[in-house]
């Protein structure tokens, strides 16, 4: 079984995550509303990110470039941070944040989808 999930990181670890259902495809309207639940959630557990201004780094995934989150990124003052176009080798998460995650993670089987985003989260 294979899951996506979209995650929100910074240097103290993981602010938020999104478990994308079976079969759904992540547009650009989809990133907008995790965007703006990511904007609420910030506001509510880390306000100081939105106050030093916030540097976002995603990859250049259509949903990611889209006009709507061009947008959205501009009215909430966000800079985005170019990205190289694709290339193994230099995909921050690579080499951040999935060490970290597979620590607690090594040997174990899921039994459930549900398990593993829990234990992700």
């Amino acid at each position: 079984m294979k899951q996506m999930m979209i995650f929100a990181y910074d240097c103290k670890g993981v602010i938020m995550t999104d478990r994308v259902l079976s079969g759904m495809t992540v547009t650009a309207v989809y990133y907008c509303q995790f965007l703006q639940k990511l904007r609420r959630k910030m506001h509510a557990n880390r306000p100081d990110l939105l106050e030093n201004g916030v540097l976002i780094l995603h990859d250049n995934a259509r949903p990611h470039i889209g006009k709507a989150v061009r947008e959205l990124l501009d009215r909430y003052s966000w800079e985005m941070l170019p990205h190289p176009p694709y290339s193994h080798d230099m995909s921050p998460p690579d080499f951040d944040l999935f060490p970290k995650l597979k620590i607690n993670m090594r040997g174990v089987r899921f039994s459930t989808l549900e398990y593993l985003s829990a234990s992700v989260t």
